[in-house]
């Protein structure tokens, strides 16, 4: 595919998409350790984030069918909104733990197995999306759409996946805040 004039070179994206993706989760882990003292906690935060990744999973149902109708503006301006909701969502998620104490699962049996693969994967698949997001979006905007049209086939369904684990997490750990 020959690469229109004006369309961004992604391999200038290269470098900052592989520091962006190594930066995120170490400043995220490194946050983590920090608390905020003197200040009140901010627990009302939990039910927006949640809220937050629930209507990141709407969008990017919406945006799939916007690109399968072929609405590629609508598509675009719903993957930017989509991104930066997760954006939002990662800045209170961080700031609520910098000033509240992580919150255990009180849930017992199965349920707490459940609750734990669903976490887990949640976490490891939010750190591994990162980089995915980063190539399918740099794909787009170079207007390379057969490889942009790959990598979203893949991205699409983890990003979707983490979204609504996000609330399910919330939702399942809610009790016992």
């Amino acid at each position: 595919m020959k690469r229109n004039e004006r369309s961004p070179n992604p391999i200038k994206y290269k470098k900052l998409i592989t520091v962006v993706s190594v930066l995120i989760p170490l400043i995220v882990a490194l946050l983590f350790t920090v608390k905020i003292p003197n200040v009140a906690p901010l627990s009302f935060l939990p039910p927006i984030y949640a809220s937050i990744n629930g209507i990141t999973a709407i969008i990017l149902v919406l945006a799939l069918i916007a690109i399968k109708n072929k609405k590629t503006k609508l598509h675009e301006g719903l993957m930017k909104t989509a991104i930066g909701l997760s954006l939002a969502f990662l800045v209170m998620y961080v700031a609520y733990h910098m000033t509240s104490d992580s919150t255990p699962y009180g849930g017992t049996g199965t349920i707490k197995y459940v609750y734990y693969f669903i976490l887990i994967t949640h976490i490891l698949l939010s750190i591994v999306i990162i980089p995915m997001v980063l190539v399918t979006y740099v794909r787009a905007i170079s207007k390379n759409f057969e490889d942009h049209k790959k990598i979203a086939r893949i991205t699409f369904p983890i990003w979707l996946y983490i979204a609504v684990t996000g609330v399910v997490v919330y939702v399942m750990i809610s009790p016992y805040y």
